[in-house]
């Protein structure tokens, strides 16, 4: 079996795989991860990943239509020799077939890569890579504090930098679940800090934004707390700016089945165990989403998701004035439930 456990992935990613490796599959959930895995994959592997004879681009569904494409592509000889990547993309249809042939076949100074989707344990071109001796196959989940830690320090230290250990541990909280979105804020978090040796607190609190959060937390923070006033003041100031209320119900909606999940994976565990496990929650929320935690029931919670999802529906068969209270009138329902629940 060629399948990689999760946690070694980074280290055989440093190392490079086997020579006898012709095929490398990257599935998983994290899509944002898959791609980033794939592109390292395929362009580490040749001399200039911007020559297009070098590393060539193949879209799944092409290959479903032309089963020895794949195999072509990979014993062609590039013009000025070389090695030579193939780096498939997405597809909605099987081309396992196409990947089968090129394990079949005698490949040399080429590497494919595979990139697919969040693929099941039966799928075709799962079951072809894991039981091949020529693949491999590697999973891709969301990033968990070892693999943030080390994707922050990579990242920064291409440009040039070194984070502090505090900053880390607040950037890190900060991230989401999603590869790309998690490069992005470092990168972006890198260039405001350009011309600096080392990157500190003060940085990553200018710079970097909750990728899970939105404009609303406080509107929905407050409601999910049990703090009526409060909702009222910002309910107002953001239907006075132009924000649609179904906008404001979907927020709340997520926010929701987000402590849902949490309260029920976290069952027998202390608010403050749940919220260290909130991947994305930022670090200057964590105080009042423990709070939400310990005073919402999976119960509760099930029937707030209830209301909201109903609120939404009638929001979107509603003239503009008639949604906004719906929207209103719900979110303070589900405050005045918070309230209740204090204690």
């Amino acid at each position: 079996m060629t399948a990689v456990k999760a946690g070694d992935i980074e280290a055989l990613l440093r190392r490079g795989p086997a020579s006898q490796v012709a095929v490398i599959l990257v599935y998983g959930p994290d899509t944002g991860l898959v791609f980033e895995r794939a592109k390292r994959l395929a362009e580490s592997f040749v001399t200039d990943p911007s020559d297009p004879f070098a590393l060539v681009k193949i879209e799944g569904d092409v290959l479903a239509s032309d089963v020895g494409r794949l195999v072509d592509e990979a014993s062609t000889v590039g013009l000025f020799g070389g090695q030579r990547s193939i780096w498939v993309r997405p597809g909605s249809r099987n081309y396992a077939p196409a990947v089968d042939a090129a394990l079949k076949a005698e490949i040399a100074g080429a590497r494919i890569v595979v990139e697919a989707g969040d693929l099941a344990k039966s799928a075709p071109l799962r079951t072809l890579c894991e039981k091949s001796t020529r693949a491999l196959a590697l999973p891709c989940y969301a990033d968990d504090e070892r693999t943030l830690a080390d994707l922050i320090d990579r990242t920064l230290q291409d440009s040039g930098l070194r984070i502090a250990r505090e900053a880390r541990d607040v950037l890190a909280m900060s991230l989401g679940g999603d590869r790309r979105a998690s490069l992005s804020e470092i990168e972006k978090l890198a260039l405001y800090a350009q011309g600096q040796s080392e990157v500190g607190l003060d940085d990553v609190e200018a710079v970097v934004s909750d990728v899970a959060g939105s404009v609303l937390n406080t509107l929905i923070d407050a409601a999910f707390v049990g703090r009526s006033e409060e909702v009222e003041r910002d309910y107002r100031r953001f239907r006075h700016e132009g924000m649609d209320p179904s906008v404001m119900l979907g927020s709340a909606l997520r926010h929701a089945l987000t402590l849902l999940s949490t309260r029920v994976a976290g069952e027998g565990q202390s608010p403050s165990m749940m919220v260290g496990n909130w991947r994305g929650l930022h670090f200057r929320r964590k105080t009042i989403v423990e709070a939400q935690l310990g005073r919402w029931s999976p119960v509760a919670l099930r029937h707030a998701v209830q209301l909201l999802q109903e609120a939404v529906l009638a929001c979107r068969r509603s003239q503009p004035d008639l949604a906004h209270a719906h929207a209103s009138a719900t979110l303070l329902r589900i405050a005045t439930e918070a309230a209740r629940r204090r204690g």
